[in-house]
């Protein structure tokens, strides 16, 4: 029996990359990939055994920026991050 594709809920494509980039609150300093971005949000990947805290600013090398990102939802080491429209630099 012929399945259903699955339902598309984002409001925004989101492109494919892979970016090094750091999450940076106060005194810590974490590395993580960005998999996925679009204007408003990404999806990050940490190690899973480290805490990461609800707001933090992303530091983004290769794109020259920096953005203020706030967690919508966490799986694992997989984080789903609104950010910010105004970049910080």
């Amino acid at each position: 029996m012929p399945t259903d594709p699955p339902i598309e809920r984002r409001s925004h494509i989101r492109d494919l990359v892979l970016k090094e980039a750091t999450i940076d609150s106060g005194d810590v300093s974490i590395n993580c990939l960005v998999c996925n971005q679009h204007a408003h949000g990404a999806e990050l990947r940490v190690k899973a055994d480290i805490a990461i805290p609800d707001r933090f600013v992303l530091h983004v090398p290769v794109d020259h920026t920096s953005y203020r990102a706030v967690v919508r939802w966490r799986r694992k080491e997989r984080l789903g991050v609104q950010l910010d429209s105004g970049r910080q630099t």
